[in-house]
This record gives C-alpha cells, structure tokens and sequence, in this order.
C-alpha cells in the first residue's frame, strides 16, 4: 500500500476510473447487443437501436473509454449488418 499522499490520491482516481471505464463498456455491449438482435429479428425499432449504439460508441471513443478505431470498427460492422450486405 502506499505511504505517499499524491500515490494514494492517484489511486482513488485510478479506481474511480476503472469503474466508469467499466460502465461505459458494459453498456456499450449491451446497446451493440439490442442492435445486432433488433436487425437480426427485423423489428420496427431497429434504425432507432443502431443509432443509439453508433452515439455511445462515438461518445466513448471521443472520451476516451475505448480506442477510436475499436468504435469505428465497431460501428462499421453494425452498419454493414443493418444494411444486409453481411455475407
């Protein structure tokens, strides 16, 4: 355990952190998941839930929570499924 005070501030941000990194991802994947599923069954609000995925992964990326290419691949993967044109 650290003895220094700027140390043991750095780690109550660290963990502060850690866990709003956690939430974000988690929702991340949830929101990604309610897409993939809507697109899959052919839903009425599948435009709305593709949407909703591509903001919180742009957001997340721009905030830093997750890389930016990670987001872009993600978003391009749930585009290329909601446009059919996935083989």
């Amino acid at each position: 355990m650290a003895n220094i005070k700027s140390q043991m501030k750095r780690n109550r941000t660290n963990e502060r952190r850690r866990r709003r990194n956690l939430a974000v991802r988690s929702e991340l994947k949830t929101r990604v998941k309610n897409a993939r599923e809507s697109i899959d069954s052919g839903t009425d609000d599948a435009p709305d839930s593709v949407r909703l995925a591509q903001k919180r992964l742009d957001k997340a990326a721009a905030k830093g929570r997750i890389h930016k290419r990670q987001a872009a691949r993600r978003t391009s993967r749930l585009m290329k499924r909601a446009s059919g044109t996935e083989e």
